[in-house]
């Protein structure tokens, strides 16, 4: 299999908040220059407050996307309590590391809401396993999505806020970045909620931007 023949996804975004995180993406994947998909889902929730984004191989990223959802409700079960946003990111990390060799070709941000707040962390396809305090952006509009949250993102910033900050990022991405389009996935966790934003929410704010 040529690299062309992989479905691979672009781009994702991840915000933390005072009260929550945001996590985002674009919904195209591609095989090379082709536009292979339009609807292709990269935000994935694995837990109760607890979601993962991909970027790179769909296929490797699906994989990992099952395994952490078995491995989330096993503990949930032996262990009567959610497993923290730490340990499956630490577990991700160890399962990639353990593969460097064939590594997955992928990039993951892992973000959730536990008894330590919110936390989102960065992994990349060797287990490089990064804590992020304020936001970061994979794939390959990521230097663009980055751009506008760099010159956007403010201390103390809300979910509500956010949600509107990771739409106007990965619109930005979408038109300068041919691998990322399409429409927009986002979803964003606080305390005591995991929500899935609407396509309307979605669409008024890129209509008031």
């Amino acid at each position: 299999m040529s690299e062309t023949d992989i479905y691979k996804g672009t781009t994702t975004v991840g915000i933390m908040c005072e009260d929550g995180l945001v996590l985002a993406t674009d919904s195209r994947a591609t095989m090379g220059n082709f536009i292979a998909s339009s609807e292709a889902k990269k935000v994935y929730r694995i837990g109760d407050k607890l979601a993962m984004t991909i970027a790179g191989s769909v296929g490797d990223a699906q994989q990992l996307v099952k395994m952490m959802s078995i491995e989330t409700k096993m503990y949930k079960v032996s262990r009567e309590h959610n497993m923290s946003t730490k340990a499956a990111s630490n577990m991700l990390a160890g399962v990639l590391r353990q593969n460097r060799m064939y590594p997955f070709g992928v990039q993951i941000l892992l973000g959730g809401h536990d008894r330590d707040g919110p936390t989102l962390y960065s992994i990349d396809m060797a287990g490089g396993l990064i804590q992020e305090s304020k936001f970061i952006s994979t794939g390959s509009g990521s230097p663009m999505a980055l751009g506008v949250l760099e010159s956007q993102y403010a201390e103390g910033i809300t979910v509500e806020q956010a949600t509107t900050l990771a739409v106007r990022a990965l619109s930005t991405a979408m038109k300068r970045d041919s691998a990322s389009g399409s429409t927009l996935q986002v979803v964003r966790m606080g305390e005591d909620y995991y929500d899935e934003v609407s396509a309307d929410e979605v669409n008024f704010i890129l209509e008031e931007f």
